[in-house]
């Protein structure tokens, strides 16, 4: 059995294995970092940690809303071409975890996902609907790790 985090970006459904997530934050104040890629909304401190923030929803291509109390941002563990980093990512919300064999993952759809293809690994049925599941480790390119580290150092 894996553990897997639901969460919720408009009205989809996304889940991520439980191994990549370090932490679950209330909003907090984020500073903007000058010239970042538009996804990336600024950075927070963490504990004495500089910690940059994406928004999930304008990295998979969605459109930005407004902050709501359901907001919150998951710390992530990026590893990605060698790079290791903690990320926080803005998600609508936090659905619940949950415990299934990974026998149950069915292969993802070769047409009619709008996502990128390659960091949607499968799809979960649960409750009567689908979450999409996701490879954290595989949303970022090198370029954007580089991007991240450096929004991070800006404030160091």
């Amino acid at each position: 059995m894996e553990s897997y985090l639901t969460f919720q970006l408009d009205a989809e459904s996304f889940a991520l294995s439980v191994h990549n997530v370090v932490n679950i934050l209330e909003m907090y104040k984020i500073t903007k970092v000058p010239q970042m890629p538009d996804y990336v909304k600024g950075v927070i401190n963490l504990r004495g940690e500089v910690l940059p923030v994406i928004d999930t929803r304008l990295k998979f291509g969605m459109s930005e809303i407004e902050i709501t109390k359901s907001t919150c941002i998951l710390v992530l563990e990026v590893k990605a071409e060698g790079n290791q980093l903690k990320v926080g990512a803005l998600v609508d919300a936090v659905s619940a975890v949950i415990e299934l064999d990974e026998s149950v993952i069915q292969s993802r759809p070769s047409i009619g996902v709008k996502y990128e293809s390659e960091f949607i690994i499968g799809m979960i049925e649960n409750k009567d609907k689908f979450n999409m599941l996701v490879d954290i480790n595989k949303i970022f390119s090198e370029e954007e790790i580089i991007n991240l580290k450096e929004a991070k150092n800006t404030k160091n």
